[in-house]
């Protein structure tokens, strides 16, 4: 889809669709008015009988019947005056674009009110926009999908260029770009997403000035003693990747960012087998992997002032003659031993690992993505991503990051009392606790691979992955935690 930036006087613009954002207070003045008396009273009519009260995602069409040049005018809700948000405007860009597919517009047109024509607005139009055109369809004999809008044209009142504006739809654009190739990652069959596919997908992705892309097969992750990797791979026939990927900017960065992605392309459980209904989707246990393969892809047009490290530990988790057993013990880079009491818990195995390796580099921060835990689905749902930091710092900038992104993060304490619970008679730790607390005991076992790096464990397993169609995301791999870590580099210059 093609974004457009345009001076636009609406009530004379010839175009299939005239998209207006309202909220509760605006559905009655400025534009809205002047469109109802346009068409004669008919689009205050119909928001009478369809109570129409323009909440967040909602949205009103009329057909103009040629009173005015567009063909149709679309009211799409912001929610409340007072309460809207960035997000808000990424919703409405979605609903707009996906309502002009409804009606086989071959272009439409976005009309921001004169007070909100601002960058951030501008670019989450766009994204929202962008992001709700994705179609994963590789593999249906027949699309039948609905219409895509070839071009969304966002109209402004007032004349002349804007850099801002400009910079803003570019951004949207690698965003977008970054959150789809995360989607398509997630969404390929198990079967083609292997650990070697995932690599190949970082190599052929992440180019361009400053990005570096080394693949480590068995035989360099033996030599680097990556135990866990090798552990969880154990009962596969696919030998493990590890990604190691890295972005340099010119002159001298202002910050060092590790970027940490658990790569379970496939989680059967292994030994500790999980019941099959609960293998259904265990494609997406690579969605942080995926995750930070899609923002790497993009740092050389996006051009941080930061060196950025991206580590994808890479293995399927499958039950082998040789698979590893509960109550094995595992050595780390950093010295601990871990006793392996469930090999379902397999992601925070391998996340040790990559964090312990991360460790080495000193870096300003590390920020790791997993869908980690069932247990945090329990506490926030799909919607909500568990946080878990050990700096306030970073977490409220991961908080902000992600309200801006649409992306909601709920902060989850990382409680020394349950420390008691991943204690091993064997080995220092063990990688599960009791029966409660297990998205906070899993991050405390994460937290014994940082040291004192100022980090983050962002737990995705809820909103990774979309089990309806949502009006930015088909049901699917969704992207989660891409736009909150763009959001967070773009503002290092």
């Amino acid at each position: 889809m093609e974004i457009k930036l345009r001076e636009i006087a609406p009530l004379r613009v010839r175009t299939a669709l005239l998209a207006v954002p309202v909220t509760d207070k605006s559905l009655k003045e400025g534009l809205a008015r002047r469109l109802d008396r346009q068409l004669k009273g008919e689009l205050g009519a119909l928001v009478k009988k369809s109570r129409f009260v323009a909440r967040r995602g909602s949205s009103l069409l009329v057909a103009t019947h040629g009173a005015m040049p567009a063909g149709h005018v679309l009211l799409v809700g912001l929610g409340k005056h007072e309460e809207e948000g960035l997000h808000d405007w990424r919703v409405a860009g979605a609903v707009a674009a996906k309502e002009a597919g409804r009606v086989w517009a071959d272009e439409a047109v976005f009309m921001l009110p004169p007070d909100q024509q601002t960058g951030p607005v501008v670019g989450a139009v766009a994204e929202g926009a962008l992001l709700s055109a994705y179609r994963f369809t590789r593999y249906r004999s027949n699309d039948n999908q609905k219409s895509r809008v070839r071009a969304l044209i966002l109209g402004r009142t007032a004349s002349g260029r804007s850099v801002a504006l400009t910079r803003a739809v570019k951004k949207a654009r690698l965003s977008a770009s970054a959150v789809c190739l995360a989607r398509d990652l997630v969404n390929e069959p198990p079967s083609t997403a292997t650990a070697s596919y995932l690599s190949e997908q970082a190599a052929a992705h992440c180019r361009g000035e400053g990005l570096k892309v080394e693949v480590w097969g068995k035989k360099k992750i033996e030599q680097m003693k990556l135990a866990g990797l090798l552990a969880v791979n154990q009962g596969s026939r696919e030998e493990p990747r590890f990604i190691h990927m890295r972005y340099k900017p010119e002159g001298r960065p202002q910050k060092k960012i590790a970027l940490i992605g658990k790569g379970i392309t496939f989680d059967s459980g292994g030994l500790s087998l999980k019941p099959p209904r609960s293998m259904e989707t265990m494609k997406l246990d690579m969605a942080g992997g995926a995750a930070v393969i899609g923002v790497m892809s993009v740092l050389p047009e996006l051009a941080p002032n930061a060196e950025v490290l991206g580590l994808v530990p890479a293995t399927d988790n499958l039950p082998d003659g040789g698979a590893q057993k509960p109550g094995d013990v595992i050595r780390y880079l950093n010295g601990k031993t871990v006793e392996v009491m469930n090999t379902d818990a397999e992601g925070r195995l391998i996340l040790a690992d990559a964090l312990a390796l991360a460790g080495r580099e000193k870096p300003d921060c590390m920020i790791n993505l997993a869908t980690l835990t069932g247990a945090c689905i329990v506490a926030l749902g799909n919607e909500l991503a568990g946080l878990f930091s050990n700096d306030g710092d970073l977490a409220g900038k991961l908080i902000e990051c992600g309200r801006d992104a649409g992306e909601s993060l709920w902060r989850l304490p990382l409680a020394a009392e349950y420390r008691e619970d991943i204690k091993s008679h064997v080995a220092d730790i063990k990688n599960v606790g009791g029966s409660s607390a297990g998205a906070i005991t899993a991050a405390l076992f994460l937290q014994e691979f940082v040291s004192e790096v100022p980090w983050a464990h962002l737990d995705i397993a809820g909103p990774a992955f979309a089990g309806k169609d949502q009006v930015t995301c088909p049901k699917g791999g969704t992207g989660f935690g891409v736009r909150t870590l763009l959001n967070l580099l773009s503002g290092i210059q």
